[in-house]
């Protein structure tokens, strides 16, 4: 009760503290890396319409370097083929990173439990949040983005630094 007056007080008084001051800077300046592989890259595409408009979020710089991004949107179905190449890319990306695993086959192998899928994403790389759906429409992954902008704000650490880096 006492911290939510605090909280209240801070907020009309316009006080805060440093940490909540570079969240707030790190959520709103979020530059994503894109990796679509599959049908759900589409949806990944059509966020940046004028009818989506991600720039509302800070995002309206899309990466091709991983040095200069801090989030990788992995979209569709990612093969063994293809995974040594997406750890490459997590692996250049400077600290702090994030991922959204957008779609069924990111998250979980979708419907392709076969030799050749990877049966999760996060087998590969720590993911942060999970878009559901096939292929899960722009709303849901602009969404996606909203719960990772309520993670960095709220000062919850990157996957990699809860759970380690995955192997």
């Amino acid at each position: 009760m006492f911290e939510r007056e605090i909280d209240e007080i801070e907020d009309a008084l316009l006080l805060t503290t440093v940490e909540k001051a570079i969240a707030w800077a790190q959520s709103s300046s979020v530059w994503p890396a894109t990796f679509g592989l599959a049908c759900c890259a589409m949806e990944m595409i059509a966020v940046v319409s004028s009818r989506y408009d991600i720039a509302r979020f800070g995002m309206e710089r899309f990466s091709s370097s991983p040095r200069q991004a801090d989030l990788l949107i992995v979209s569709g179905r990612v093969v063994h083929k293809m995974a040594p190449p997406l750890r490459q890319v997590y692996d250049q990306m400077l600290e702090p990173k994030w991922v959204i695993a957008m779609g069924a086959c990111a998250s979980s192998g979708g419907m392709f439990n076969n030799y050749t899928i990877l049966q999760g994403v996060d087998k590969i790389v720590p993911v942060d949040v999970h878009v559901p759906g096939c292929p899960p429409r722009p709303e849901a992954l602009v969404e996606g983005v909203v719960r990772l902008h309520e993670k960095i704000k709220a000062g919850i650490p990157p996957a990699y630094q809860i759970r380690g880096v995955a192997e």
